[in-house]
């Protein structure tokens, strides 16, 4: 079986996470756009847990699911293109 994410001609070429990327996007444009400064603390704690959730994930990802360290060797960056 093919798995659509790892093989080749998958749609998101520029980085591995892009639920999570979209997820920490959300998190602080929320309270930008309400223009509450106190709701960007729980969003920077947000931003911090989803990056360390995406590094301990690709880890295993990359020792466990065939074919994702490829994967991860042709798509470069995990969450923000051209920076990490």
């Amino acid at each position: 079986m093919i798995d659509p994410i790892t093989s080749p001609g998958w749609a998101l070429p520029r980085y591995r996470h892009p639920g999570y990327a979209g997820f920490i996007a959300f998190s602080v444009a929320g309270p930008l756009a309400l223009g509450s400064l106190w709701a960007l603390i729980p969003a920077a704690i947000t931003v911090v847990l989803f990056v360390i959730r995406t590094a301990l994930e690709d880890e295993t990802l990359q020792a466990e699911l065939e074919g994702y360290r490829g994967y991860a060797g042709r798509v470069r960056y995990r969450l923000i293109p051209g920076l990490w």
